[in-house]
């Protein structure tokens, strides 16, 4: 049954949390191709799986990236975006040369912001409403 909900198990819980992360270049300069976007998926399910959480989806775009993550909840999501950025600019910077010179004018890939936000489960007013509904003790 956990696996047909997509709940994952640790030592003391079941958990199922997704978070959806999209990462912008430095100056929202159109960088990436498609070989560029294949790497960058690699690298990134390999950090995912540095922390214990899966890489879902991903895909992006010449200026910017998605990905859907599942997480346990012992991973901190400001941690994990902030290995994700930093391991997969270093090794952009590495293997791809063509990628020099916007490092050069914007000094780095990503912007420092991001967005999270989470994803799955029941709608908030759907949840809203069964915990209103639960039964007090008399």
């Amino acid at each position: 049954m956990a696996e047909a909900l997509d709940v994952r198990t640790g030592r003391h819980c079941l958990f199922a949390l997704h978070v959806h992360l999209v990462f912008v270049t430095k100056l929202r300069h159109k960088v990436f191709t498609d070989r560029h976007l294949a790497r960058l998926e690699e690298i990134m399910r390999a950090v995912c799986g540095d922390f214990e959480t899966e890489l879902v989806e991903f895909n992006g775009e010449g200026e910017h990236v998605h990905l859907l993550v599942n997480f346990p909840p012992k991973v901190a999501v400001s941690k994990l975006v902030n290995s994700l950025k930093g391991v997969s600019s270093r090794r952009m910077r590495q293997e791809f040369p063509d990628l020099v010179p916007h490092y050069y004018q914007a000094n780095r890939l990503w912007s420092a912001s991001y967005f999270a936000g989470s994803v799955g489960g029941a709608p908030l007013s759907m949840l809203h409403q069964y915990i209103e509904q639960q039964n007090q003790p008399g």
